[in-house]
């Protein structure tokens, strides 16, 4: 218990400071021009902390999942977005937990210094959605290459990275005994891949995230870019699932607190009719819940990440950590912009631009359906619905 309830202070301190040198301004302006925070991202990754979960033996810090989610809260409680950067965090683990040595040599040492960004994986499909089992992306071999052909969406930083994590069916569906099989994974040199075989198109959206629609037309990947064995890929994608999902929760944790400060603080300062709007219990206890939710939350994130590096199942820790804190930074935001009125819809504020950006965890990664569907069947044994 004493280890679930550390506060981490010199890992805090060590990522505010960082991020002390990039105000709301900084954020604001990045998020109007509709831009990626470079800087930030330089920033942090010359400082180490997105090598935090690559092996000391490899130039990394060697970080638990627990000290990594921390990372992630504070730059999101800081005021900052970490979706810019989180997938360098998971991403590289596919490389770490089922690469080959070779694999892990070439690659983890330039990922920890920043010469390689390795920061999207291509899953997603316009036609498939969650039933991931039914991807149509083809990778067939071809003497000492795979030739792909298909097509991914939402498709997160991929015009930010270097490296793309491809998932893609080697073996076709109906020639497999069960639908989770036949699927391999893929590292793709992005730079290399662009216009030779692979296209990008930007998808605006609500949040200022870098996302795409990715086509791949005869897309040629040496047979070495395969990670693992071939027709086990989605077993090492859901291996890497749960760290994903808490570090995820960290982030909605740190946004979490970010609203409930933001919030209590103009409460309290705040006058109206002759007292602060605070003093009003219709203010002041959905803020105080807000709290005791993200409070809730926090706790489960750190039960999963410590069941996760003690080497233990986590799998419904870590979903539950996911919904659980997902729902409480976005009841958050809401009472945040609530206890704001008008203010709260002022981009000057920053509450709107956190607000959107919240808002984006309710529904990926991993819709709060399919966690549901997850504890309602693994955990307490009832028949799937589909």
């Amino acid at each position: 218990m004493e280890k679930l309830l550390n506060d981490y202070t010199s890992l805090r301190e060590g990522v505010r400071a960082l991020c002390d040198t990039f105000p709301a301004e900084y954020w604001r302006d990045v998020d109007e021009q509709r831009g990626y925070p470079e800087a930030f991202v330089k920033a942090l990754t010359g400082a180490g902390w997105l090598a935090a979960l690559i092996p000391e033996q490899y130039g990394g810090s060697g970080l638990s999942v627990a000290e990594a989610s921390v990372i992630m809260e504070e730059i999101n409680r800081s005021g900052g977005n970490s979706a810019c950067c989180h997938g360098q965090m998971y991403n590289m683990g596919t490389v770490l937990r089922h690469g080959s040595e070779d694999q892990k040599r070439r690659y983890l040492p330039k990922i920890a210094t920043g010469e390689l960004r390795l920061q999207s994986m291509a899953v997603t499909e316009p036609t498939t959605g969650t039933d991931t089992t039914k991807i149509k992306t083809m990778a067939v071999r071809n003497g000492d290459r795979y030739v792909v052909n298909g097509q991914k969406v939402w498709i997160s930083r991929v015009q930010h990275s270097d490296l793309m994590v491809l998932l893609a069916r080697t073996t076709p569906l109906e020639k497999v005994k069960k639908k989770s099989e036949g699927m391999s994974i893929f590292l793709v040199d992005v730079n290399a891949s662009m216009g030779k075989g692979m296209t990008v198109r930007p998808i605006r959206n609500m949040v200022n995230h870098e996302t795409n629609e990715v086509f791949l037309d005869n897309l040629e990947i040496p047979k070495e870019n395969l990670i693992g064995e071939e027709g086990l890929g989605f077993k090492y994608l859901l291996d890497g699932l749960n760290v994903e999902r808490i570090l995820v929760a960290a982030e909605c944790i740190g946004d979490g607190y970010w609203f409930i400060e933001k919030a209590s603080s103009y409460a309290k300062q705040r006058v109206v009719f002759d007292r602060p709007i605070g003093q009003n219990q219709g203010i002041q206890f959905p803020i105080a819940r807000s709290y005791v939710n993200v409070e809730a939350a926090n706790l489960m994130r750190f039960r999963a990440a410590g069941l996760f590096d003690a080497g233990k199942p986590c799998g419904a820790e870590a979903n539950m950590a996911k919904l659980l804190a997902a729902d409480a930074s976005w009841e958050a935001a809401n009472v945040c912009i609530q206890t704001h009125g008008g203010f709260g819809f002022a981009a000057e504020y920053d509450i709107e631009r956190k607000f959107r950006e919240t808002r984006l965890h309710s529904v990926a990664p991993v819709s709060p359906n399919m966690i549901l569907s997850y504890i309602g069947t693994r955990v307490l044994g009832m028949p799937r619905s589909f």
